[in-house]
């Protein structure tokens, strides 16, 4: 009896010494499983940390780069509806004016003294906003003067430079100009040439109605070399200009 006790008491501890050894076992085979799949076996929580190693995010990342880190700005553009700066040396309209009118000359010589009527006509070419090239020609026609048949004549032809003020787009425009060139008068007088150099010079203004037509008022002074002496003239005129 004492044989059976002792041998049922040694199996027992054997058994327990072999369950403890299985237990240490399956313990230390837990142990060797890595990081993260013991994690997924014991755990909701996954930290990716060391294998990954991936860089702290803040809202400082998201933050706007300056612009002026990138490109430089460029110029502000101008409004939309600002007037387009001048061209240089200024624009002040149309170059070219052609004048045409009703003329009144006074003429006086030794020989003879005559009233004449006619027409006016010239042209100009505009270098800036105050100077310009000046082409005129003058026809006028008047009474007898000797007698049946031999009818006053005068023609005058110039040119020369003419000075504005005030030009476009002011309403009045006042001017003057400075011409040379020659006069032809009719009849003829004995021992005398009907034709002898002449001096112009005067003014006048435009009224600008709109910008391709203005109306003019003018008068000048003239001098004429003729039958050997000198005359001491004047001429009145009126009309209008195109501007083009």
């Amino acid at each position: 009896m004492k044989r059976l006790v002792f041998v049922v008491l040694v199996a027992l501890a054997v058994s327990a010494s072999l369950s403890a050894q299985q237990a240490s076992f399956l313990n230390s085979d837990r142990s060797a499983e890595p990081s993260f799949l013991a994690a997924a076996g014991g755990s909701s929580e996954v930290s990716l940390a060391p294998a990954l190693a991936l860089p702290a995010v803040t809202w400082a990342s998201f933050a706007p780069v300056p612009s002026a880190a990138l490109y430089s700005a460029p110029p502000p553009s101008a409004a939309p509806n600002a007037p387009a700066p001048p061209p240089v040396g200024g624009d002040f309209g149309n170059r070219w004016d052609l004048a045409a009118g009703y003329e009144y000359v006074h003429f006086r010589s030794a020989p003879f003294s005559a009233n004449l009527s006619g027409l006016h006509t010239s042209l100009a070419y505009s270098l800036d906003e105050w100077f310009a090239f000046e082409g005129s020609v003058v026809a006028a026609f008047g009474g007898d003067v000797f007698g049946p048949g031999e009818t006053a004549k005068y023609v005058l032809l110039t040119g020369g430079g003419r000075i504005y003020w005030n030009r476009d787009p002011k309403r009045w425009s006042p001017w003057a100009h400075a011409l040379v060139g020659g006069a032809h008068v009719n009849p003829q007088v004995a021992r005398s040439s009907k034709n002898g150099l002449a001096f112009q010079t005067g003014g006048g203004v435009d009224y600008f109605f709109n910008p391709r037509l203005s109306f003019r008022g003018e008068a000048d002074y003239v001098l004429t070399r003729l039958y050997s002496g000198t005359q001491n003239n004047f001429q009145i005129g009126v009309g209008f200009v195109l501007h083009f």
